[in-house]
């Protein structure tokens, strides 16, 4: 479980645990469940990262909403989103290994996750990474729920595929960007599972 887990859950645990003692039995029972909720919300399992050339992984677990072409900063692309329910595990996970080359915090609105312009009008965090063979882009997008994006890399670290770079709080979305090139493994309605599942893969040669 993450830090913050135990930051949001362990008063909620506490307060609960009171509540029972002094008999008030419904404020406590509310309680605990919340805690057990939180403590479920910020779980962090281990994952098996593929090691094949050229895979880009999930950043995030969800359900694939999106996939199309598209520009990026003048650049042609392609475009991937991923949407978060509440239940999903929010650990965000880097889709390629590289340097985080930027972290642009953009605020925003809190548009419904699973609303196209949630991609672009909502407060997020938008992380250049470059590659010996290329650059891509992940997006942290908060939603309704999710009011807060959390990037814990700093530009110029560098990161291993499928590692954990932030977490977004309360049900989101996250978007890749890819150059036009990479090859599509996924389709909207899919299941994905953030660190292991592969999204696509980069052109013949590329590294990630």
């Amino acid at each position: 479980m993450v830090r913050e887990g135990y930051t949001f859950g362990l008063p909620l645990l506490a307060a609960g645990a009171g509540a029972l003692l002094l008999h008030w039995t419904a404020p406590g029972a509310v309680l605990m469940a919340l805690a057990l909720f939180v403590f479920s919300f910020f779980r962090d399992p281990q994952r098996v990262i593929p090691a094949e050339a050229g895979a880009v992984v999930s950043p995030a677990d969800g359900r694939v909403v999106v996939v199309t072409e598209e520009e990026f900063e003048g650049k042609p692309g392609k475009r991937i989103s991923i949407f978060l329910a509440v239940w999903n595990v929010h650990v965000n996970r880097a889709p390629v290994a590289g340097v985080i080359a930027r972290v642009d915090y953009r605020p925003g609105k809190f548009y419904g996750a699973m609303r196209a312009r949630a991609s672009f009008e909502n407060e997020q965090n938008i992380i250049h990474m470059k590659t010996p063979d290329g650059e891509m882009v992940f997006k942290q997008i908060a939603g309704w729920i999710a009011r807060r994006v959390i990037c814990w890399k700093k530009p110029g670290e560098t990161v291993a595929r499928g590692e954990r770079i932030g977490l977004v709080r309360f049900g989101s979305r996250v978007d890749v960007w890819l150059p036009g090139n990479a090859e599509i493994l996924v389709k909207p309605g899919q299941a994905v599972s953030g660190g292991s599942s592969v999204l696509a893969r980069w052109p013949a040669g590329a590294g990630g």
